[in-house]
């Protein structure tokens, strides 16, 4: 390449030439327009106009994905073809800044009228460009460090009731959280400054419990407080959590957005757990959107901590390899040449996860580096929330000695009320 470029990998529908639509996409997103405008020297194109690296066609579709005015003005015949496209966006075009880096691998290219399907698959960079970029402040060996555990999977829960817990009674299940066993704890998504229990009283609640039970049982549990607002407001709630001797926050990336992650990043020392919620809208459909890859590229560069990427066997509409692939891709370095092992991110597994879904999690990710969040299957054990940790730890040495879940059952009480009540 002739200087230091991202790289973004496409996947179109169009009735048209792909190629053709590929010149399109890398004039629009850098140096171009549909016509030749004044100014648009040969040295600025060689400067600044991105490069079509490959166009990998593929099996055409008979009918359209989605539609588009300007294709139908054209009365443009299928079929419909589908192609991977690859594109070398300039770095001097965009500089070290985040939302106009998404700006130009995405922006505009959705609304394009020559296609009926555009998704974002991947993006790709160098370590010198991923360096000017935040990067975890704990990430996966400072979140280890913090809680003491080393030698298998965190394990964490939400606090359930999602919504309507007033301060005191949060404080309290935390308190019999910590006492259970649970490694990590934290707010739902959709609770982050409730009238009903606000973060100015609920932090202080909360902290208050997990201070005394470092006291009492000398280990620390990490707590990711729910910060989610606009930007200046996190920064002040994270400034709460970290004087009351808090370790995390959490925040909803897609509804923050880029630019308030970062200076959420800027701001705290403490670990940024990002909550994905609403990725759904951005990837489920096959030929729209961004997907897991793109995706993750991108808040990664925000300096997020801990990524979620759904669960295996739990309640949305994931395939379980997209979960696994999501999970060790936060497990990979970021840049394509990366010189710094430890830019990872630690995956986060959550929606319906039990003892019985355990395994399955353990040999997608092929690591003991992930999180694994059970809230009914912690808090709704039969046997209590102490036994559902129980039942976690359990699964877990099963795994490390090969056996499988119903004969390690055998000798495991809590694992076996879990497979019963659970499922496997």
């Amino acid at each position: 390449m002739k200087q230091e470029t991202v790289e973004a990998t496409y996947l179109i529908e169009t009735p048209l030439e792909p190629e053709k639509i590929a010149a399109i996409m890398a004039g629009e997103q850098s140096s171009g327009t549909f016509v030749k405008v004044a100014g648009e020297t040969d040295e600025l194109r060689a400067r600044a106009a991105a490069d079509v690296l490959s166009v990998e066609e593929l099996e055409s579709a008979a009918a359209p994905s989605l539609a588009s005015a300007y294709l139908e003005r054209k009365k443009a015949p299928g079929p419909w073809r589908r192609a991977k496209v690859r594109i070398a966006y300039p770095v001097v075009n965009i500089g070290a800044n985040l939302p106009t880096l998404a700006a130009t691998v995405a922006g505009n290219l959705y609304d394009l009228g020559e296609v009926t399907g555009l998704r974002l698959l991947d993006v790709s960079l160098g370590q010198s460009y991923r360096d000017r970029f935040d990067k975890p402040r704990l990430g996966i060996a400072g979140t280890r460090d913090y809680v003491g555990v080393h030698d298998r999977p965190l394990f964490g829960t939400i606090i359930k009731p999602n919504v309507g817990m007033r301060a005191h009674e949060i404080a309290d299940l935390v308190e019999l959280l910590c006492d259970a066993g649970v490694d990590f704890i934290k707010d739902d998504e959709i609770c982050a400054d409730p009238d009903h229990a606000p973060l100015a009283e609920r932090v202080p609640a909360v902290m208050a419990r997990i201070r005394a039970h470092r006291e009492r049982a000398g280990r620390d549990v990490m707590m990711a407080f729910n910060i989610t607002d606009e930007t200046d407001a996190m920064r002040r709630h994270a400034e709460l959590v970290e004087r009351e001797g808090g370790s995390c926050v959490m925040a909803s990336l897609n509804w923050c957005g880029l630019s308030a992650m970062q200076s959420l990043r800027r701001a705290t020392p403490l670990a940024v757990h990002g909550h994905r919620n609403g990725f759904g809208a951005f990837s489920r459909h096959p030929l729209l959107g961004i997907g897991f890859d793109a995706y993750q590229t991108l808040y990664r560069l925000a300096g997020v901590d801990h990524m979620h990427v759904h669960g295996i066997g739990g309640k949305f509409s994931d395939q379980a390899e997209e979960v696994a692939a999501a999970a060790r891709r936060c497990l990979r370095p970021l840049a394509d040449d990366a010189s710094d092992s430890s830019d990872v991110v630690m995956p986060a597994f959550s929606s319906g996860q039990s003892a019985g879904t355990l395994p399955a999690t353990a040999m997608a990710t092929g690591s003991s580096d992930f999180l694994f969040m059970a809230g009914g299957g912690i808090l709704a054990h039969p046997d209590g929330p102490a036994a559902g940790v129980r039942s976690l730890r359990q699964a877990w040495q099963a795994v490390v000695q090969g056996l499988s879940l119903e004969a390690a059952a055998g000798s495991r009480s809590a694992l076996a009320a879990a497979l019963r009540f659970f499922g496997s």
